[in-house]
């Protein structure tokens, strides 16, 4: 990921992250700690890759924003690909807790892999002011990019010397874990989704 951020430059991060946003089955955090590793071995400014994980983050946020927004709970009933885990009663779930928590929802659903784009799918439905929905996501965008890319620079160095010093020999593990962490991708949703039926104020508890 880091050689082909690399060759896509910033423009690569932004498109990677807004893919994120809009269902990716890969965590968000992946592509900012590659962007961080990146930008402390010289390949990429930090100055410009911090930004653009900012910008790729938000504008995959906004795009569920919109969906939600501009085609409203009807998205739920005649597109199976969202009604797949976004049902009817899962979305008065989400919006009971979006009225209840406020900004707090949107900080606790960037950690909940798999409900983020609920989340934001629901606020759209919600007509929540576009002003307020980027501004509450930019807060919780800043704080969590910027703690993951802050210490994917810091350590950056180290780790890229590792990889590059034993790239033949992990590429094999790579491939392995690149298949778990999808797989873990479903696994927490499909947890998260059941706890959302279950008990929704238990996606708000510290240990969750």
């Amino acid at each position: 990921m880091i050689e082909w951020f690399e060759r896509g430059s910033y423009l690569g991060i932004v498109f990677f992250l807004t893919l994120t946003g809009i269902g990716l089955p890969i965590p968000e955090e992946v592509p900012i700690v590659a962007a961080g590793i990146a930008s402390r071995t010289g390949a990429l400014h930090w100055y410009y890759a911090l930004p653009a994980c900012l910008v790729g983050a938000l504008l995959g946020d906004s795009l569920m924003y919109s969906i939600g927004y501009f085609f409203g709970a009807k998205v739920l009933k005649e597109h199976p690909l969202w009604a797949g885990f976004l049902t009817a009663e899962r979305e008065q779930k989400i919006e009971s807790l979006i009225k209840k928590h406020g900004i707090k929802a949107f900080f606790v659903a960037r950690f909940l892999v798999g409900l983020r784009s609920p989340f934001y799918l629901t606020a759209g439905i919600l007509k929540v002011p576009y002003r307020w929905f980027l501004f509450a996501d930019a807060i919780c965008a800043v704080v969590v990019i910027g703690g993951f890319f802050g210490m994917a620079y810091l350590f950056g160095d180290r780790i890229g010397a590792l990889v590059q010093s034993f790239e033949k020999g992990l590429t094999a593990l790579v491939i392995i874990l690149s298949t778990l962490a999808v797989g873990a991708f479903f696994w927490f949703r499909k947890r998260r989704m059941r706890l959302l039926d279950q008990n929704p104020e238990s996606l708000f508890e510290n240990r969750e």
